[in-house]
């Protein structure tokens, strides 16, 4: 693959994550109301300010690309996104509900992940180091929700709350 269309497919993508990480901050507060436990509340509430650091890096890196920051409609975050409301719906009262919106926390986490991850080795292919350090930032702030997610998951099914 040619530079230049490695880097409109990076910038593409970019755009998508743009798109992403906006969408996640307006489903974040849905997940922290409906969660049962404070922990998994004061989880979402703490990964809302993450993702707002997120957009603000997103917006960096348009600006070190010469680009206007610009969203692009993710057909995968609004699936993924969409079955975590369905799954909010169906389990309300339920003593699954936990582990549902731990599982498609996940789900939005691991997308974001292989999405931070393409990103960062384009970047680095680009030559673009301040870029890649960024998303970078980015990408181990998800790695580590996802880890804190995990933990959550099994002290919950240890404890018989699911």
């Amino acid at each position: 693959m040619s530079e230049t269309n490695l880097e409109a497919l990076f910038i593409r993508n970019l755009k998508d994550m743009f798109f992403v990480e906006r969408e996640i901050l307006k489903a974040l507060p849905t997940m922290a109301r409906a969660a049962e436990s404070e922990e998994l509340r004061h989880a979402f509430e703490a990964h809302r300010g993450e993702t707002e650091d997120q957009v603000r890096r997103l917006e960096r890196i348009f600006e070190i690309m010469g680009q206007k920051p610009e969203a692009v409609s993710c057909d995968g975050i609004l699936g993924i996104l969409k079955e975590g409301q369905a799954m909010l719906e169906e389990l309300k009262g339920s003593s699954a509900l936990e582990a549902a919106l731990i599982a498609n926390a996940q789900a939005v986490e691991h997308y974001e992940i292989a999405r931070y991850g393409a990103l960062s080795a384009w970047a680095r292919q680009l030559d673009l180091t301040e870029v890649a350090d960024l998303i970078e930032e980015s990408l181990e702030e998800e790695a580590d929700t996802d880890d804190i997610l995990s933990e959550m998951a099994e002290a919950a099914i240890g404890s018989d709350e699911v």
